[in-house]
């Protein structure tokens, strides 16, 4: 329900729900346009999760705001932030970090995954289900390059691209190809053998794309977000619409979305579209990718039921659900289709 964005200045800006303080901007008021974080000055990248944020700096300190009832702000403790986060524990310096719905994970520069916060699903990977408000080390999570965060679950890319999964797999989600299993407490190999440069995670779903440019999703699939043209789970990684190449790809709640790769950031979407989240001017499902019309895209990022994209000139459009303003539009009217988001 909310969205942020870091400013080419390092500047984060956060819109949207803000019962818990995931604005970060010192109030729970929920914000129809963009209001800068507290004290956010200096940020490389964010991370907007179910209701918390975690973002981090340029010198790769991890900080985390808004709600904090299962750790998943990392300081240790559980007391909510409304303004600027908490640091994360430990000291730790990442290259990576992605706020799930109620837990939180990264990457340091040394290639080992920390993860903290919810964890009844096992979805932290250190081999318990025992929530934690510290980052702890995820069970045999060395050699890592990226990482993300779901509902339920969490995946990560080792160096080498292979893809490893943690956490429930109800739906398939974890994409091991073995029968309907409940949680996995430590990492398990993705079936198929495939080498990935990116990889994300959904509400019950995951996507990776290879280096050549097929994407590939798997899990949940009654809304048409594995892209297959079906709306049957899938257990194992599946190609998405006969491979059509990508240059990145972002799961969503229960929609995902992508860049072209040969089409200059023509972006397409695909799954559930009862409020607009694929973008293409209506509010019906597709199994398949769906144009999103209007601007271009450099990079893509899709919410729980809303998308939002920049332009190669930073400017930043989104589209889909917006009742609380996560669109950033000064408006709670979902939109079928790319609208710019305007600043206070």
């Amino acid at each position: 329900g909310h969205s942020c964005g870091v400013t080419k200045a390092g500047v984060l800006y956060c819109w949207g729900f803000n019962t818990s303080g995931q604005l970060g901007d010192g109030t729970l008021l929920a914000r129809s346009r963009p209001v800068k974080v507290v004290g956010g000055t200096g940020y490389a990248s964010v991370s907007a999760g179910g209701s918390h944020t975690c973002a981090l700096k340029t010198t790769g300190a991890a900080y985390c705001w808004g709600d904090n009832s299962y750790g998943q702000l990392g300081d240790g403790g559980a007391e909510d932030s409304s303004s600027h986060g908490v640091a994360v524990a430990g000291g730790l310096t990442f290259a990576a970090v992605s706020a799930g719905a109620r837990h939180s994970c990264g990457v340091t520069t040394a290639g080992v995954v920390y993860c903290w916060g919810y964890n009844e699903n096992a979805e932290l990977g250190d081999g318990t289900t025992t929530s934690e408000s510290s980052p702890v080390a995820v069970s045999g999570g060395t050699g890592f390059a990226s990482i993300s965060a779901g509902d339920s679950h969490t995946c990560a890319l080792n160096t080498a691209g292979a893809a490893f999964c943690w956490g429930y797999d109800g739906n398939g989600e974890l994409g091991d190809g073995g029968s309907i299993y409940t949680e996995w407490t430590t990492p398990i190999a993705v079936a198929g053998g495939h080498t990935f440069v990116s990889i994300s995670t959904g509400t019950h779903h995951t996507c990776a794309l290879t280096a050549s440019g097929p994407a590939y999703c798997w899990g949940w699939n009654a809304e048409g977000e594995v892209g297959d043209g079906t709306q049957t789970a899938a257990r194992t990684p599946t190609v998405v619409s006969s491979g059509f190449p990508f240059a990145t790809i972002t799961a969503g709640g229960f929609h995902t979305c992508g860049i072209a790769k040969a089409d200059a950031g023509t972006t397409f979407c695909w799954g559930w579209n009862a409020y607009g989240a694929i973008g293409d001017g209506t509010v019906n499902d597709n199994a398949l990718p769906s144009q999103t019309l209007g601007s271009t895209f450099t990079s893509v990022s899709a919410g729980s039921a809303h998308t939002c994209g920049v332009t190669a000139a930073g400017v930043t459009y989104c589209w889909g659900l917006n009742a609380s303003g996560e669109l950033g539009d000064g408006t709670t009217t979902a939109r079928t289709t790319p609208m710019l988001v305007v600043l206070q």
